[in-house]
């Protein structure tokens, strides 16, 4: 009976760090995606590197870049060189690009409503030609992180919902057949604390036993991925891996204490002649 109970905690509390892992990734996918979403600031002629130091110090002292890059005239040239193939210099007899910042924004500023605001502060600076993004890319990369953000919500409120079910189920079925025993110590006086105790330390064992199982599936279905689907995740993901693997096991000792003591506490307070027909 306890290996079968161990075996079906091991399932349930796989369902439970599969669906955190998803969450967990959804995240760090979402923060990347946001972190690599760019902002060029177009300087005039006239902007000297002074200048363009107070712009750099405007965005990182008030958090709104990740990371900047200066990209002069001549860097300018050279990269539209390299990705056109021609250049506009030789036949125009100067250089018509202008010098850039390319700013990569922290991911709470990587939306549309944020981007203004820094525009607004822009405007102090009169050697800005122009400040160009993506909205619509921008706007549609956090439509569809919000979307999905909402669709792992659900899917986790009812895969933990079933999970406490199952867990209780397999937990009561334990206890189920010592319901004359518990009684029995009962009627002989023990205390409920006393009682529980046993049952309690238990399935909080089985629970541990279970979660490390589930973090062994786990780590097969992650190195499954990492061979078939080249994704790193272990090394650009350790911490969230980590937090996984503590939910996991949280999860197995802490629900299976708690519903162990609900369960034992059925059978306290029920009558001897019912628990026949139970």
């Amino acid at each position: 009976m306890h290996l079968t109970a161990i075996i079906t905690l091991s399932l349930v509390l796989f369902l439970v760090g599969f669906v955190s892992l998803l969450y967990f990734l959804a995240n760090d996918m979402s923060r990347y995606m946001r972190e690599n979403i760019t902002m060029s600031i177009v300087l005039t002629d006239s902007a000297d590197v002074a200048y363009v130091q107070s712009i750099e110090k405007l965005l990182t002292d008030g958090g709104y870049a990740k990371e900047l890059k200066y990209i002069s005239k001549d860097d300018a040239l050279k990269e539209h060189i390299a990705a056109m193939g021609e250049d506009p210099a030789a036949f125009l007899g100067f250089n018509p690009l202008l010098a850039s910042i390319e700013v990569k924004l922290n991911p709470q500023y990587a939306n549309t409503e944020n981007v203004t605001v820094i525009e607004q502060k822009l405007k102090h600076f009169s050697k800005i030609d122009k400040v160009a993004y993506q909205k619509d890319a921008m706007d549609l990369v956090n439509a569809n992180i919000n979307r999905i953000g909402i669709m792992l919500a659900v899917v986790g409120l009812i895969l933990c919902f079933v999970s406490i079910v199952l867990i209780n189920s397999t937990i009561r079925l334990m206890i189920y057949a010592d319901r004359f025993l518990i009684k029995s110590m009962r009627l002989v006086g023990a205390t409920s604390w006393f009682i529980r105790k046993p049952y309690i330390g238990r399935s909080m064992l089985d629970g541990f036993i279970a979660a490390l199982l589930a973090i062994f599936y786990l780590a097969a279905f992650v190195y499954y991925l990492q061979l078939n689907f080249e994704l790193n995740i272990v090394h650009n993901q350790p911490i969230t891996l980590a937090i996984v693997a503590g939910v996991v096991a949280g999860a197995g000792v802490v629900l299976t204490a708690i519903l162990a003591f609900f369960a034992v506490g059925r059978y306290l307070k029920m009558k001897s002649d019912k628990m026949y027909l139970v």
